[in-house]
């Protein structure tokens, strides 16, 4: 007779179910809390919030909404809507045990204070993974309320918050510099750099008709996609038909209304920009292979995913100079301020043949090793020990 798997965690996953419901694709903290989903899932009981109210799954539930969320399978919709009544209903009778280590990666919930009352009754020490500060730090590329709406996230997690990860130790010193700046007490942390997509470097690369250059993310204000647009223009009135293509991979979001205009209406730009909306990772890591260089012009960042995928399949980066790319990807790409237009253009242009500073990113990647899953949850199950 096998035993059943002791039940360590409680694992929260409202917002994989809310982003599965949508029909969103998965964005960076997406990718993160399903990785959490896969590892800790067998050892946790599921917990979703709703509606300011708190369910914790039973085993045999929280097994079978884990294994939904991550299948993400065609009518996934329909399977929750069957799975959650009774689920639902099964949840109020086993409340957790004290002790018990609550996991939240996503941010979910963060700004109620249902949920740090939640974690005070039941006597569970909570972790949170923060992700970033940027609606803090840079609230003129979020959405309106979003500042106020993260200052209560940042406050709760250090008010009820046995731990802090942090998915790099830029984002912990912000945190850091937060919980001073406000005289709060700082929990246990840990700076834990979250990992690429599948390796591309064995997977054939794109190939277009001519040269391209690739810039990933949601089309939002901070990511800067409008210096690029413009360096696309000048480069099309220099070269014409011969100019490389950007191809933009992201789903639109905020904040971006002068770069959707253009996108909307690309006229001289028609031939020498792509955008997808929609990708798959295969896909991702096709575009990813063959570019001459990732663009990431942002203004701000958490972590910066593209960079390290990047750097995995082998690709040059052409990036802002921010702390957070210096602390994950060292002295490789080829750095630049992201208010530097000129500097962006000269760069794109040396970029498109084999120039000196491109090979010498190709030399430096021969000997990169990027952040993996396994080394992640090493580093944090150790860590979770000592709380």
């Amino acid at each position: 007779m096998t035993l059943p798997t002791r039940r360590e965690y409680l694992l929260d996953v409202s917002r994989l179910i809310w982003r599965v419901w949508d029909g969103r694709l998965p964005t960076g903290i997406d990718r993160v809390c399903l990785e959490y989903v896969k590892h800790f899932g067998p050892r946790s009981r599921a917990v979703v919030q709703f509606r300011g109210r708190i369910f914790v799954l039973s085993p045999g539930d929280s097994d079978r909404l884990v294994a939904l969320l991550a299948g993400r399978s065609a009518g996934v919709r329909r399977r929750l809507l069957t799975f959650a009544p009774m689920a639902w209903a099964r949840a109020g009778r086993s409340p957790p045990e004290r002790g018990m280590i609550y996991l939240n990666v996503g941010h979910t919930g963060l700004h109620d204070p249902a949920l740090p009352r939640w974690i005070e009754r039941h006597g569970i020490k909570a972790v949170y993974l923060v992700h970033d500060l940027i609606p803090i730090t840079h609230p003129q590329f979020c959405r309106d309320g979003e500042a106020a709406k993260h200052v209560k996230r940042i406050e709760h997690a250090l008010a009820s918050g046995a731990g802090i990860l942090a998915n790099s130790n830029t984002t912990l010193d912000e945190l850091a510099a937060f919980a001073a700046d406000r005289r709060l007490d700082m929990p246990s942390g840990l700076g834990a750099w979250i990992a690429p997509r599948q390796p591309c470097r064995a997977l054939p690369a794109a190939r277009p008709e001519r040269p391209y250059f690739l810039a990933v993310g949601t089309i939002e204000g901070r990511k800067n996609h409008l210096l690029l647009l413009t360096a696309w223009k000048e480069l099309v009135r220099e070269m014409g038909v011969d100019a490389p293509i950007l191809v933009i991979i992201g789903q639109r979001g905020w904040q971006a209304r002068p770069v959707e205009a253009i996108l909307d209406d690309l006229g001289d730009l028609t031939g020498h920009v792509r955008e997808f909306g929609r990708c798959t990772d295969a896909e991702l890591a096709a575009w990813m292979k063959g570019a001459r260089a990732l663009l990431m012009p942002s203004f701000a960042e958490g972590f910066g995913l593209p960079v390290v995928e990047a750097l995995a399949c082998g690709t040059p980066v052409i990036a802002s100079d921010l702390p957070v790319y210096r602390e994950i990807a060292n002295d490789i790409p080829t750095y630049l301020l992201p208010e530097d237009r000129r500097g962006w253009n000269e760069a794109i242009r040396a970029f498109i043949g084999d120039g000196a500073e491109r090979e010498r990113q190709k030399l430096a990647l021969k000997h990169y090793r990027s952040p993996d899953w396994p080394d992640h949850f090493a580093r944090v199950e150790r860590w979770l020990e000592t709380l």
